[in-house]
């Protein structure tokens, strides 16, 4: 009688974890880039576009998945801006609601989040074809990572540009700031060096790997 081994569920393969960081949209799969240089001037915008992003996904992701199977192939993707368009006029809603400053220093790109590449990319990709709760979880890592890509973008930024973090100063009265980072000659400076660095620690652990094995 053979024994029968029980099923592991790696974690690193989740869909949660599988946007915060294998699949990053920023880092690894490089969607998303017009906020991603347009608003990340300072640690506040990003971190606001980041959870305004997550938001919608989550939520419209977990909607795309309950009616998949009601959606007609012509008109799926339609369908799709359409959902998403109503999370994002939910969250355009509650960010003037909660901070009128943000609201203004976002603009037109929470709008825009639904023409964003990376939530119709994702949408059309997993969350018509999977559950409900594992659409969720997607939307909600992809969501998460994208916020995370944003802020360690807008921490390079502010302090290197301004010399500030979330507004307070850090290096004193004689600090010259490199204002260039503020400017977006500046985001595409810096985040080619956050590419850089992530894609230079992903082959470093592709080789550990292989020299383990």
């Amino acid at each position: 009688m053979t024994e029968t081994k029980p099923s592991v569920i790696n974690a690193e393969n989740t869909p949660f974890i599988n946007g915060l960081w294998r699949q990053n949209p920023v880092f690894v799969m490089v969607l998303g880039m017009c906020p991603t240089l347009a608003i990340t001037n300072s640690v506040r915008n990003a971190v606001s576009m980041g959870l305004a992003t997550t938001f919608v996904m989550a939520v419209s992701y977990g909607m795309i998945s309950a009616i998949r199977n009601l959606i007609p192939k012509q008109v799926r993707i339609a369908t799709f801006i359409a959902i998403i368009a109503c999370a994002v006029t939910v969250v355009d809603f509650l960010v003037k609601a909660i901070s009128i400053p943000i609201y203004l220093a976002l603009g037109a790109y929470i709008p825009l989040i639904v023409s964003n590449c990376l939530t119709l990319e994702r949408a059309e990709a997993y969350a018509c074809k999977q559950p409900v709760v594992k659409s969720m979880l997607d939307g909600l890592g992809m969501g998460l990572g994208f916020a995370f890509a944003l802020t360690c973008l807008g921490i390079v930024r502010e302090v290197l540009g301004a010399g500030t973090f979330l507004g307070f100063h850090l290096f004193g009265p004689h600090f010259e700031p490199l204002v260039l980072f503020l400017l977006p000659p500046g985001g595409f400076i810096a985040l080619a060096i956050l590419l850089l660095a992530f894609a230079y620690r992903k082959e470093r652990q592709l080789k550990k790997a292989e020299a383990q094995s």
